[in-house]
């Protein structure tokens, strides 16, 4: 009877010191609402959110950037677009190097870093290549996750002209999804002159439901993948629109400043506004937009030139040594448009 007793008060305390070991190593059990996880072995870090997938940093050998690919409302939609990595029926098939969300520039010290590819066409170059080096801290937790990695802007004989740090931080709630992007760059070995260019710099490739609806002659993705000419487009269902903060609207919205843009569509029944916030302490502030109709989205602070038409320049110059931060915002609102006066609000939020 003692010996049963002692056994029973062994399992108890045994029971007890392992559900104490359990509380405190938190992490093995508990799970936070915004997961950041490396997958070291796929060459990308997925971002989930209330245990659905959100978006992934992805490096892969077949792209010549980092991404964030693809991106998602909290309702599980996409809002880029799949091809080249995973063609979709009815997508066009232009700008191979348009993948997800990415951030580079189409002049470093006469290098092109925007139109790299591994399909680059008759674009003669020379291309410039971004390589992912490491991930240096990623944290998850219930109100933001976190994610900081380092790369490397470099000439084709492997030469470094920039270090690149970038932290992203993704938080969401039950109708949206956030991404704030801040990347320093360095310059390594010498001077680094960004040439006024119109490829530039924090880009976005959409969904075909958020384009601009277009009665151009394009080439789209068929039912089994392959590219098809179609001689007049089918409109049906391409929702797109872009608004500026200075009340510019579809396509008069590029080559114009602003300090954010709001572009909203349909996709399926879902109302999205996808807005994407510049910051004032950026370069070019506030920044000018390489918005296009056909699906790209993008911020541009340092092509003045090409986007003024010749009535500014800035061909910005970062010495040897010396660093640049960029800081945007990028918001996607499901089941609704945001107004002027909401996206002014998300605007002051961020700015402060």
């Amino acid at each position: 009877m003692k010996q049963n007793t002692c056994l029973s008060i062994g399992l108890v305390v045994l029971i007890m010191l392992l559900n104490g070991w359990k509380q405190k190593s938190g992490a093995r059990t508990k799970h936070e609402r915004i997961e950041v996880v490396k997958n070291t072995n796929d060459n990308r870090v997925d971002i989930t959110i209330d245990g659905k997938p959100f978006t992934s940093y992805i490096y892969p050998d077949v792209l010549k950037k980092p991404v964030l690919y693809p991106l998602r409302t909290a309702q599980g939609t996409l809002v880029t677009r799949g091809w080249p990595m995973d063609p979709r029926v009815g997508e066009r098939v232009d700008h191979p190097h348009h993948v997800g969300m990415w951030f580079n520039y189409g002049d470093v010290n006469g290098f092109d870093f925007w139109n790299n590819s591994n399909d680059v066409g008759n674009n003669p170059g020379p291309f410039g290549t971004i390589v992912h080096e490491k991930v240096l801290q990623i944290k998850s937790g219930n109100k933001k996750g976190l994610l900081q990695v380092q790369a490397r802007w470099q000439q084709p004989n492997g030469t470094s002209l920039l270090t690149e740090k970038t932290t992203f931080i993704f938080s969401g709630t039950a109708d949206e999804r956030v991404v704030e992007r801040i990347t320093t760059l360095t310059a390594t070995a010498r001077d680094v002159l960004f040439k006024d260019n119109k490829e530039g710099v924090l880009g976005i490739r959409l969904a075909r439901e958020l384009e601009h609806p277009s009665d151009k002659p394009e080439t789209f993705t068929d039912a089994s993948g392959k590219a098809t000419a179609v001689p007049q487009l089918n409109n049906d269902k391409v929702t797109g629109k872009y608004t500026s903060s200075e009340g510019k609207t579809g396509d008069a919205v590029w080559g114009t400043r602003g300090k954010w843009v709001n572009l909203t569509g349909i996709i399926g029944e879902e109302k999205i506004s996808m807005v994407m916030l510049d910051h004032p302490t950026n370069i070019g502030y506030p920044t000018y937009w390489h918005a296009r109709g056909y699906g790209l989205f993008a911020a541009n602070p340092l092509g003045q030139k090409v986007l003024s038409n010749g009535k500014e320049a800035l061909n910005f110059l970062l010495p040897k040594g010396k660093s640049a931060t960029f800081r945007y915002r990028v918001i996607i609102h499901s089941g609704s448009f945001l107004t002027n006066n909401e996206v002014n609000a998300a605007f002051d939020g961020f700015s402060k």
